[in-house]
């Protein structure tokens, strides 16, 4: 029995090949495994563009991302911007302001530099008068009083010639006497004037 069962096998796989079915049927087959093979070669170059496109994606992404934080930066610097406006003109009155107080304090103390100045040089110029006036007077008492020590010395010297003629030529001491005392008297009075 197994020998019919195997005769029938090889005479049904021979009217297959003789009928061109089992032809036909390897072909489908081989077509089936082109196809998967196709198949799986798209899948793997859609395996292998799919990090590609994963880092486009990404790039695009981050590219959006950045316009928009961009676009939201410009948003807050106008809005920074025009909520500082107010700020910035009252802080340039303000420093306006400073400036003129400033110079109006500058200029009131130029001011009073000057009158310091002026009061300081008239004060210089009285002092200077009044040293000037001093040591006129100063030279006057001095020269006034060489000549009343002159004077005095002329007096003295005069009072003793009265005496020594009273006393008379005969006394040769009293000459003598007379004599240095004038020569004493003479060299002072010449001294006094230097």
């Amino acid at each position: 029995m197994n020998k019919l069962l195997e005769f029938g096998r090889k005479a049904l796989f021979y009217v297959r090949v003789l009928s061109g079915y089992e032809e036909r049927r390897i072909r489908s087959y081989r077509l089936q495994l082109e196809q998967r093979i196709q198949q799986a070669q798209a899948r793997k170059a859609a395996i292998n563009k799919v990090p590609e496109q994963i880092i486009i994606s990404e790039v695009r992404r981050m590219v959006e991302e950045m316009q928009t934080l961009n676009k939201k930066l410009e948003e807050t610097e106008a809005a920074i911007e025009d909520y500082f406006k107010p700020l910035d003109k009252e802080a340039e009155i303000i420093m306006k302001m400073q400036l003129q107080g400033e110079e109006r304090t500058s200029e009131m103390m130029m001011k009073a530099l000057e009158k310091q100045a002026l009061l300081q040089q008239v004060e210089a110029e009285k002092i200077a008068s009044t040293h000037q006036v001093d040591n006129s007077e100063t030279n006057l008492n001095e020269s006034e009083m060489m000549e009343e020590k002159t004077l005095k010395e002329m007096l003295k010297a005069m009072q003793q010639q009265v005496l020594l003629e009273n006393a008379g030529a005969g006394n040769s001491d009293n000459v003598h006497q007379a004599d240095k005392s004038h020569i004493n008297l003479t060299p002072a009075s010449t001294a006094t004037p230097k």
